[in-house]
């Protein structure tokens, strides 16, 4: 290599880095304003449907093709998992115990109720069947993208301290546009911190094990106890 050479790669690869976080950040915060604001109906849902194409496909495109990888699904470093589940495991305790304490008084359930029943929550089989995809499957996306190939983005342009906590921000901004579609700017915001919070935890796992399995884990109880929240506040009866 020679000494240009030596001088312009690390800038290339900040380049590169950049522009990753540049065509992907965007998608899901575009996406869901497709859907819930800028066209609801069948436009903005093949859009929102288009946009999680795209979360799910440049990651690995990006992978293979530009940064010349191998793809691996290799478990982490002994300790991973079960760090991931006791995370998980407390994320989730604060969660239901923030909602009992605090959260029941602060949200106007009839108000959330109707946002939700406008958009065919009403029924029990389908919160049910949404609730599986998230917790399942889309838990895993969101580890996919936002650990698994923002992080590695974030930590190209920062050290690895810093590039958790941002890679964790640009993770809960997103939400922001969908959870203000159904609640209030404090339960928005409250709810972001704590989202912040989860976040910052699971990129500090993928940065410690080098795996996206802990984070995954973790994310999967917490987005449990959102869904038994949930839950509560739509079949109150039941």
């Amino acid at each position: 290599m020679t000494t240009m050479d030596s001088l312009t790669e690390p800038a290339n690869k900040r380049f590169k880095a950049l522009l990753a976080l540049a065509l992907l950040v965007p998608a899901p915060s575009i996406g869901t304003a497709a859907a819930l604001y800028w066209w609801p109906g069948d436009t903005g849902k093949v859009f929102y449907g288009f946009c999680k194409v795209v979360l799910l496909v440049l990651p690995v495109i990006w992978f293979l093709y530009l940064e010349r990888g191998k793809l691996s699904l290799s478990l982490p470093k002994k300790g991973g998992l079960l760090l991931g589940l006791i995370s998980g495991l407390v994320i989730a305790a604060a969660i239901l115990g923030f909602y009992a304490l605090v959260g029941r008084n602060l949200i106007d359930a009839q108000v959330f109720r109707d946002s939700l029943y406008k958009v065919g929550f009403d029924s029990k089989a389908l919160f049910i069947g949404t609730a599986i995809y998230v917790i399942v499957l889309n838990a895993a996306l969101e580890e996919y993208v936002w650990r698994w190939f923002v992080f590695r983005q974030c930590e190209k342009l920062m050290p690895g301290l810093l590039a958790i906590f941002v890679s964790a921000l640009l993770f809960t901004i997103h939400h922001i546009v969908a959870l203000r579609a159904y609640v209030g700017w404090d339960i928005t915001l409250i709810s972001c911190a704590g989202l912040l919070i989860g976040a910052t935890a699971w990129s500090a796992l993928y940065w410690r094990y080098r795996s996206v399995w802990p984070g995954y884990i973790s994310h999967v109880f917490a987005d449990i106890a959102v869904y038994i929240i949930g839950w509560q506040i739509l079949f109150p009866s039941t």
